[in-house]
Parts: structure tokens; C-alpha cells; sequence
């Protein structure tokens, strides 16, 4: 296996490796001279060269093959769970759209001859670990989770180059589509679905006349337009996600650290939802539904520490993904500043999740550029 440091300059010269040991030959019998050799050579390594993977599909892929093998490992412990049997279909096409990322992404990156990652494995999780969750919650876990899905595959298609690489995350962009229509309409059948509410129709092209920052901060606000409206409501929900999820994993972690980690993103996850809510009951629209209640009093804990963390980061970059354009989205100061420290909370819990990981070895290295400082240092020894 070729070492992932080196993976960028070796790959082509593998391939026409490949090809050319037995062609060269056969053609040298066939009397095809040496110079026609060199252009088909040529030809060819080109070619390799440019069916490699770039670094954006490369971490596209290696970064879903971590997420679908942590969703793996939790959907299979949803299935031991679940009772009601329309919530538990979606839990099996979800995992079997996982496990069919999984083949796919391997094939890929061992075309390549790029090392599969570890990611999460049946050591992960314990199915035989009691309810830890009703099944409304799994149902809403699918939901948050399809949503992450969708943003990340329509990035990864725009990232990349390669056709066959662009077609597998359209069709993963296409399934997961269909995964998210299914759970929203199962969804609104259910007691704790909370739509985005709604505002009325203006009758006439209307004009801003100032920029308000001032009375934003201090004085009377200017009602909340649409924009706002949408992303303050869906981070809302999406935070109040991560506050539930980490209560269940502050329940069950085994060490302390993490543990203690859990809590404190409890507390500031919790901070954060409700100062969203806050600032949509000032107009005096609806909030989401808290999610609190949804989790039960085990204290087994279906999951290693490493995926908790693991998913707990994941949680923590789709926010920061998500605050970052919701800043941009929003006209009204106080809603900026707001943002800013609930990104300054994002950061924190990621930088923890990082050296937690660290700490204990459960952050896998992604594929690097070439260290040619340490090249160079090695040549002059």
C-alpha cells in the first residue's frame, strides 16, 4: 500500500505501471518502434493523471465514510429499539443507504490506492444497551441528520472535477432527497413537529430607508423579515438537537472527561437555542419544540466515547457551517452579535472534541499534502 504522504506523486506513476508491463512487451514484438512507445506512454499518464482524485473529492469521500460508519453503528442500534414500524422504516433506508455509501467510497478509494479508514466499527456500539431514546426522537435524529446529508453532498457535487465522482454524490444527493421527503411527511403526523412560521403576504415592492444599526442594538427593533425568520428558527432546532443529544451522551459516557464535556455542551447548546427562541418570541412567533423529555433515564450506554465525540464535532462543524451563513444573511445588529457568540461557543466545544480525540487516539489523519520540509531535511542528512 502506498503511503498516504506520498499518494499524490506515486499514483500516476503507479498506474502506467500497471498498464505498460505487459503492453510494452507485446508491443515491441509487434515491431512498434520506440518512439511511438514514449507517445503512447505519454498519452496514457496524462490520462492517469487526471483521473486521480483532487484533494476536494478526496476529503469528500473520506470525510463521509467516518459519518456513514458512525451512522451505521447508531441506526443499527435504533432498529433494536424501535417499536413503531413507519419510523422504523425510515431508520432502515437510512441505514441502507449508509452501507451502500460505504461499498461505494471503498471502491473508489482503493481504485486509487488510497488507505480505507477505520472510522467506526461494531466495537462501537453495544446493541444490546436499553432504550436511550423514544422513538419520536429517533425520528427527529433522521431528520437533522438527512438535513446535514443534503448540504454536504451538494457541496462535494460543486467541488469536484471527476465525473463518476460527481454522479455518485448526485445520486446521494437524489436518495437522500427522497429519505428527507419521507421523514417530513411521517413528520407531521407526529405531536412534536413544529413547522416555520409563517408571515404574511405584502401587496407592494417595498424598499429599505435605514440601516438601523444603532436602533437595532438599543432602541426599537425592526420586525424580523423572512431570512431571519427561516435561519434563526432552524438553528433553534438544530441547536436544541445538539443540547438533547449531548444530555443523552453526558448520561452514558464512561470517562469523566467526556462526560464532563457533555454537560458543559448541555449548557451552552442550551444558552444558544434559547437565545434564538428569544429573539422570534419578540416578534412573537413560534419556537421549536424541545427535545429533552425525549430521552429516557439509562445510564447503558449504546455507544463508545470515541463515536460521542466524534459525533458531538460533527454536530459542532455543521453549526459553525451554519452561523457563518446565517451572519451573512441577517440585516439587523443584534442578531449579528448574537451570532458571534454562539459561534464563539461552537469553537470552543470543537476545539475540545479536538483534543479530546487527540488525547486519547480517536482522530484519524486525513491524506496530507507532500512535507517537502521534511523531504529536504531528510536529503541533506
Amino acid at each position: 500500500m502506498i503511503d498516504n504522504t506520498h499518494h499524490n506523486s506515486n499514483i500516476a506513476t503507479s498506474k502506467v505501471q500497471n498498464l505498460f508491463q505487459q503492453f510494452i512487451e507485446e508491443k515491441v514484438k509487434s515491431g512498434i518502434s520506440s518512439a511511438e512507445i514514449t507517445s503512447l506512454l505519454t498519452q496514457i499518464t496524462k490520462k492517469a493523471e487526471k483521473n486521480t482524485l483532487t484533494a476536494a473529492e478526496l476529503s469528500a469521500l473520506w470525510l463521509q465514510y467516518l459519518g456513514d460508519s458512525m451512522a451505521i453503528c447508531v441506526y443499527k442500534y435504533f432498529l433494536n429499539i424501535v417499536e413503531d414500524e413507519e419510523i422504523k422504516s425510515i431508520l432502515e433506508l437510512s441505514l441502507q443507504l449508509s452501507e451502500g455509501h460505504i461499498a461505494k467510497i471503498t471502491e473508489f478509494l482503493e481504485s486509487e490506492n488510497y488507505q480505507i479508514p477505520l472510522g467506526f466499527t461494531e466495537k462501537d456500539v453495544n446493541l444490546n444497551a436499553p432504550r436511550l431514546f423514544t422513538d419520536s426522537f429517533l425520528l427527529f435524529y433522521s431528520y437533522i441528520m438527512a438535513i446535514h446529508g443534503l448540504t454536504a453532498y451538494s457541496l462535494a457535487i460543486t467541488n469536484s472535477e471527476r465525473q463518476d465522482i460527481q454522479n455518485y454524490f448526485y445520486e446521494c444527493l437524489v436518495t437522500s432527497k427522497d429519505l428527507f421527503q419521507k421523514i417530513v411527511n411521517l413528520a407531521k403526523n407526529q405531536p412534536f413537529y413544529s413547522s416555520v412560521p409563517t408571515i404574511p403576504s405584502s401587496h407592494e415592492v417595498e424598499f429599505v430607508d435605514s440601516t438601523g444599526i444603532i436602533s437595532n442594538l438599543f432602541g426599537d427593533k425592526r420586525p424580523l423579515n423572512s431570512s431571519e425568520i427561516s435561519n434563526l428558527f432552524f438553528n433553534s432546532k438544530k441547536t436544541g438537537f445538539v443540547r438533547s443529544l449531548s444530555l443523552a451522551f453526558s448520561q452514558v459516557a464512561e470517562l469523566e472527561e467526556v462526560r464532563k464535556f457533555m454537560v458543559k455542551n448541555v449548557e451552552l447548546s442550551g444558552k444558544d437555542a434559547e437565545s434564538f427562541n428569544t429573539i422570534l418570541q419578540q416578534d412573537h412567533l413560534p419556537i421549536p419544540e424541545s427535545w429533552d423529555a425525549e430521552i429516557t433515564d439509562s445510564k447503558v450506554s449504546p455507544f463508545s466515547d470515541k463515536l460521542m465525540v466524534f459525533h458531538a464535532a460533527f454536530l459542532v462543524n455543521a453549526a459553525l457551517s451554519y452561523y457563518g451563513a446565517s451572519i451573512g444573511a441577517s440585516l439587523r445588529s443584534d442578531i449579528i452579535l448574537n451570532y458571534e457568540k454562539v459561534l464563539n461557543h461552537a469553537m470552543h466545544a470543537g476545539s475540545t472534541c479536538y483534543k479530546i480525540m487527540v488525547k486519547y487516539g480517536w482522530l484519524e489523519k486525513q491524506p496530507e499534502a507532500i512535507d517537502r520540509k521534511s523531504l529536504a531535511q531528510d536529503s541533506e542528512k
